[in-house]
């Protein structure tokens, strides 16, 4: 039976969680790439993949004289990849091991030419099993990739809209495949104190040179260990009220443990304006760390009047 086409999808865990799960291992292949081939930028912006109008892609990476890039098609239902000689590949998105996937895109890779050296095994999970290896996550259900991706489309396309509301330093609205998540980040201009929380299979430095600099984040996570999908909005460092600061989204909430405000995404779109819903939170969480922190909001907000 054919998932129903709707502009905000319901995604429940439960339905695709051993798709979800195959299909972090296949990112986090695909963004390897692009971290092996990318020139190094803050924050590691060089290695995150973005949302198209059929899945994701790495956009164009250098090599040698030379160029790729590796496109995830959930329409289709393939990953391509494409040189700038014209020479391109398509891998299928079926049901079949990591391993097996893994094997045959490094043999592509190699068919192309493609010297990118990938480190085999995935971070930011508990139990990382390199992807050689990995005959654990097997599954793929194309009309729930599909699902999960029409929903990507439109968090891209609100995120876009909230960016432009910022004038300061601010990260492109881009897919971590290392936490699977779509996020966008601005900057107050101050630096941050050396990050010292820790995250599972990811070396220190990674996570020093993403927190180098203080920042308001928020974007979208689709679920996983038996929670549901939802987005969130977080301030590094958090500055003193944070936690307290009455946000104008009253379905939101701040969440102790996770020490960010969470708006699940169930009641994102069943609202009766999912948009307006989500540029709600995301303005005024973002507002909770600017007023708080005392950010020069006159000089980093975005004004019609300027």
């Amino acid at each position: 039976m054919s998932l129903k086409a709707e502009t905000w999808p319901a995604l429940p865990i439960t339905s695709w969680a051993p798709t979800f799960a195959t299909l972090h291992m296949l990112t986090q292949i695909v963004g390897k790439t692009r971290l092996a081939l990318a020139p190094m930028v803050n924050h590691w912006w060089q290695v995150t993949l973005y949302v198209t109008p059929r899945g994701l892609t790495t956009s164009s990476m250098p090599y040698g004289k030379r160029t790729a890039a590796v496109d995830f098609d959930f329409i289709n239902h393939s990953v391509v990849i494409r040189i700038s000689t014209g020479a391109s590949r398509a891998i299928p998105l079926v049901s079949r091991s990591v391993r097996e996937f893994y094997v045959e895109y490094l043999n592509v890779l190699k068919a192309l030419d493609i010297g990118a050296k990938i480190r085999g095994v995935p971070v930011e999970i508990v139990t990382a099993i390199p992807f050689a290896e990995d005959t654990e996550h097997h599954t793929y259900d194309a009309e729930w990739a599909n699902r999960w991706w029409r929903v990507m489309v439109q968090i891209d396309r609100v995120l876009k809209a909230f960016r432009g509301r910022f004038e300061g330093k601010a990260s492109p609205v881009h897919f971590f495949w290392g936490s699977f998540d779509i996020a966008a980040t601005r900057f107050s201009g101050r630096g941050a104190p050396e990050f010292s929380g820790v995250v599972p299979n990811c070396p220190d430095y990674v996570m020093k040179e993403a927190y180098s600099r203080e920042c308001s984040s928020c974007g979208f996570w689709p679920g996983g260990n038996g929670q549901d999908a939802a987005f969130y909005s977080y301030a590094y460092p958090e500055p003193d009220g944070y936690k307290n600061y009455k946000i104008s989204s009253e379905s939101a909430y701040y969440d102790e443990t996770l020490r960010e405000f969470v708006l699940p995404y169930e009641t994102m779109r069943t609202s009766s304006s999912p948009d307006d819903t989500l540029l709600t939170f995301l303005q005024t969480t973002y507002e909770a760390a600017a007023d708080c922190a005392n950010w020069d909001r006159a000089a980093l907000d975005w004004t019609a009047n300027r």
